[in-house]
């Protein structure tokens, strides 16, 4: 299992729409996509990413796929919209809740 890490800040005066948008299509689309939402992280205060959020993927072939494909493309270019500072990884999943 792979954990795919993805952090980022929302942009100013965006954060009612970019709700609305996790909720209605980041999510569900993840999960339509392979990718199934494990954590979501917020920061209120202090530095760092305002966004972490994780998600599970059963193998890199699996992950490949899902980056490769135009439903991928399409959400993460309409995530783009709303967020900035976006930045992403992929980690093994060593089965802990928290993993940077």
């Amino acid at each position: 299992m792979l954990k795919l890490l993805m952090q980022w800040d929302i942009k100013m005066g965006r954060e009612q729409d970019f709700s609305e948008f996790v909720v209605r299509e980041f999510a569900p689309r993840l999960m339509q996509l392979g990718i199934e939402p494990s954590e979501v992280l917020y920061t209120m205060y202090g530095e760092g990413p305002q966004m972490l959020t994780m998600g599970v993927v059963e193998n890199q072939e699996k992950l490949n796929e899902i980056m490769q494909s135009n439903g991928w493309k399409k959400l993460h270019e309409k995530l783009m919209t709303y967020v900035t500072n976006y930045s992403q990884k992929v980690v093994v999943d060593n089965g802990s809740d928290f993993q940077i």
